[in-house]
């Protein structure tokens, strides 16, 4: 079983940035797309954005598209969230792992808390 570990989670008020990191195991890293979910109380988890194995083409949903970007550091081997002009709406535990996604891959997830 091959976990991603998620950081970088927190507190911060509307408007406000925070960073996500992804560590993901090297044997998906370079040949799969990776992408961020998010999940609150009572829902399913949905997709945020994703980001091909080559760097070259990324996807976003509807509700995070020109905030949120997504990104690769090749040589940590980790995928980044960077999220700006943060909303109470994107509250919520963020998770990532492989796009489509597979069980054995979910992490524990990082929480992001955003105050109005």
């Amino acid at each position: 079983q091959v976990q991603m570990v998620e950081s970088g989670g927190g507190l911060v008020q509307a408007g406000g940035s925070l960073r996500l990191s992804c560590a993901t195991p090297i044997s998906i890293f370079r040949t799969t797309t990776i992408a961020w979910y998010r999940q609150t109380p009572g829902k399913q988890r949905d997709l945020v954005a994703s980001i091909g194995s080559s760097n070259s083409s990324s996807h976003y949903a509807d509700s995070v598209k020109g905030r949120f970007t997504i990104s690769r550091d090749n040589a940590k081997r980790t995928v980044i969230l960077q999220m700006t002009s943060l909303k109470p709406e994107d509250t919520a535990v963020y998770y990532c792992n492989r796009s489509p996604p597979l069980l054995g891959y979910w992490g524990q997830g990082t929480r992001v808390t955003v105050s109005a």
